[in-house]
């Protein structure tokens, strides 16, 4: 059979209709170069200098794309490239992690970066205090600096000294527009030195945990002072301590463990307030915590926003080495767990448990489906304790003085302690060691030096952003888990904010959802787009309660995780306790 005669491409608009047109195709030509973008060998060349030091494993992502961050103010795209072939990862593996993280800045490879970046945090407490306007003042005097960048930022951990913002490296409470001009004058951008920084070793150090070594407490016996005092996790969930080192213990190994330092919630500093002035504490009862459940290695996560902390804890851990060297001698039959400080890169959802677990492994941080629980399935795959720092402080204390006694300390039938961030309309905002089952009245007059002269006491957040707002008829019921469910609130990470009564509850809840709908990771539909349709809805003067109420429902009953079931705590609370604010 004959080929049919090719027709040429210029007399196919005459050809009859429904007539098949053969078309004669050439070779298919080999490819130069693979697809994607090339990697260049300076881009190569820089990325070795800059991770020079770091293993080049996949989990290790987020740690190098810091590296180029610091050092170039940036990402350019040249240098993820080269990364993505460094780490033998994909390159959309490399960006979509990269462009997840608030703190990395994906550019082309031409663009000119800031050698600083100034971050005003303009979440509630700094709100409340001026932080708009110092956000704009601060722009319109450095928008001729091409070497300075000022952003607006959520919450960066100093609430009690608002507004707050950070200078490259250097947090900088109290801030102002000449503040941060002198910082950047100075260039004293790094990391700002703490309370406990340098701090000589001491014979209480590491006491309890040294009794744990020379067989002076048994897990049997440890477990027991621990049911006794009701510790119960202190990072928002409020589960208790005892029953997850059961859990965990419980699984076969290896086994792993996780400290959770990535506290993001607005007017939470608790966590920065206990590193800052006894960081040994923390690692002791990490030391315990690890020792019992059998954990071969620790992670500290430890939020993005906390330079200063991290630096303390880099100093700390390399104190701790040398010792377990030496308690490795005098104790050959105790394990001693690696312990590794990871770097968060700015998001809020980290601090869900399953989340910070995906970001130490180098992905996205976003929340897993369960079950599995991560005390089960964990990092990666393995059984996960996961604690709060603020638990773990308390594990020495505990040991040395009974379960019981700490217990004793609650009041109204609570157990033990309770540290509160209080920020907001009182005379001493700060982190706040009260006892347990206090009411907000009670915190602020017998703790925080009552209410700020000019503010008598409207409404205050008990939980932060997530757990709601509650009117001043409220304010003497118990500040604990399980106390304020009947009113559609909960404690969390007990971060107090008081309102006063030139405040306006309805803006503080705009305030907050604009806060939840940047931090939604975006996985799940109802926390992604309900976040931004619940901002819309409250930016009008008169509330669409009905519309609000059944977006609360669908985001309760179908977002994966805490904070898109959490997001409508704020506006709920409004529509329930201040309809006279939203009402049309």
């Amino acid at each position: 059979m004959e080929s049919p005669t090719p027709v040429p491409l210029s007399s196919l608009s005459s050809a009859p209709l429904g007539r098949v047109i053969p078309i004669q195709s050439e070779a298919r030509r080999p490819r130069a170069t693979p697809k994607g973008r090339q990697v260049q060998p300076e881009d190569r060349d820089r990325v070795a200098v800059l991770c020079a030091g770091l293993a080049p494993r996949a989990d290790l992502l987020i740690e190098h794309l810091h590296r180029l961050q610091d050092a170039e103010g940036g990402l350019r795209r040249g240098r993820l490239a080269a990364l993505a072939e460094r780490l033998r990862l994909s390159q959309v593996e490399v960006y979509e992690v990269a462009t997840f993280y608030h703190h990395f800045d994906v550019v082309d490879d031409g663009a000119e970066l800031p050698a600083t970046t100034v971050r005003v945090c303009t979440s509630l407490s700094c709100q409340m205090a001026g932080a708009a306007s110092l956000l704009a003042a601060l722009q319109q005097r450095l928008a001729q600096d091409g070497r300075v960048r000022v952003v607006e930022a959520p919450c960066v951990g100093q609430c009690h000294r608002a507004p707050a913002a950070s200078v490259g490296q250097r947090q900088l409470p109290e801030a102002t527009v000449d503040g941060v001009q002198a910082v950047l004058a100075a260039q004293d951008t790094g990391p700002r030195p703490l309370p406990a920084s340098g701090a000589p070793l001491t014979g209480d150090d590491y006491a309890q945990w040294r009794r744990v070594m020379a067989g002076d407490w048994s897990p049997e016996a440890v477990l027991a002072e621990l049911k006794a005092s009701g510790l119960r996790g202190l990072g928002g969930a409020g589960f208790p301590a005892w029953r997850k080192w059961e859990t965990v213990r419980a699984q076969p190994g290896p086994r792993y463990m996780v400290v959770n330092i990535d506290e993001g919630e607005v007017g939470t500093f608790k966590d920065w307030q206990v590193l800052s002035t006894a960081p040994r504490r923390a690692l002791e009862g990490m030391l315990i915590a690890a020792w019992f459940v059998g954990a071969q290695k620790v992670w500290l996560y430890l939020r993005d926003e906390y330079h200063d902390v991290r630096a303390l804890l880099q100093e700390e851990l390399l104190h701790l080495r040398g010792l377990s060297e030496v308690w490795r001698r005098e104790y050959p039959a105790i394990e001693f767990p690696e312990v590794e400080l990871r770097r968060g890169a700015g998001a809020y959802i980290c601090g869900e448990e399953s989340a910070l677990i995906e970001s130490l492994e180098g992905k996205r941080g976003m929340p897993r489906l369960r079950p599995p629980i991560v005390a089960q399935v964990g990092v990666f795959g393995r059984p996960t304790l996961a604690h709060n720092v603020e638990s773990l402080w308390w594990l020495p204390e505990i040991l040395e003085k009974g379960g019981p006694a700490w217990a004793a300390v609650g009041r109204r039938g609570r157990s033990g302690w309770r540290r509160f961030s209080v920020s907001g309309r009182v005379v001493k905002p700060g982190v706040v060691l009260a006892p347990a089952g206090i009411t907000l009245n009670e915190l602020v007059n017998e703790y925080a030096g009552g209410m700020a002269p000019g503010h008598t006491l409207y409404g205050y957040l008990p939980g932060g952003a997530s757990g709601g707002i509650l009117p001043a008829a409220l304010a003497d019921v118990p500040l604990d888990f399980d106390t304020l469910a009947e009113h559609g609130a909960f404690v969390g990470s007990m971060a107090v904010v008081v309102l006063g009564q030139h405040d306006r509850a309805r803006d503080a809840a705009v305030n907050l959802m604009q806060f939840f709908e940047h931090e939604s990771c975006g996985q799940c539909t109802p926390c992604r787009a309900g976040t931004t349709q619940a901002v819309a809805l409250m930016q009008a003067p008169g509330w669409d309660a009905e519309r609000l109420t059944e977006l609360s429902q669908v985001m309760r009953d179908a977002s994966i995780c805490g904070l898109g079931q959490a997001a409508p705590n704020p506006f709920d609370s409004v529509l329930r306790f201040f309809p006279q604010e939203v009402q049309a």
